[in-house]
């Protein structure tokens, strides 16, 4: 190899080029790729921030869905409670109505039954009369009559 004057010409344009390059054009690339990598760390951490507040979030709302289910069996087993309650305030009033139902249709067992009696009593004594008047053909004053009556029916 022979150093001639272009062998010269173009290490002096090389090192130019380079003193042009360190002194023009790198200062501009570094500064672009530190702006590019604070970029990037920025959005990193904004990344990073969002997961945990994406977490964050999740926690936030299984805790609410847990208390929604927490207040939801509480208002059923209340409601449960409520509906218990009725079903035994309508057995016990049942019973109630059945119990005064039964008594009422007792009383008015008894009552036609006292009166059936009283009527059987009356007929009683009418045959009775009837027959012992057929039997003495002859009438019996109406006092007698009625006392004679009055006592057959205590008697029976």
């Amino acid at each position: 190899m022979e150093f001639n004057a272009t062998l010269i010409g173009e290490m002096i344009a090389f090192a130019i080029l380079i003193w042009f390059c360190v002194h023009f054009i790198w200062p501009h690339i570094t500064k672009a790729i530190e702006e590019r990598q604070l970029k990037i760390a920025e959005g990193l951490n904004a990344a990073e921030r969002a997961h945990a507040e994406l977490r964050e979030a999740d926690n936030k709302a299984a805790a609410e869905v847990k208390q929604a289910r927490q207040q939801a069996a509480e208002i059923i087993d209340r409601a449960q409670q409520q509906a218990n309650q009725i079903l035994d305030k309508a057995r016990v009033d049942a019973v109630a109505e059945i119990n005064r139902l039964k008594a009422a249709a007792q009383d008015d067992i008894a009552s036609m039954a006292q009166r059936a009696r009283e009527e059987l009593r009356e007929r009683v004594g009418a045959l009775a009369v009837q027959g012992a008047s057929k039997i003495v053909q002859r009438e019996i004053d109406a006092a007698a009559h009625k006392t004679l009556l009055d006592q057959l029916a205590t008697e029976i």
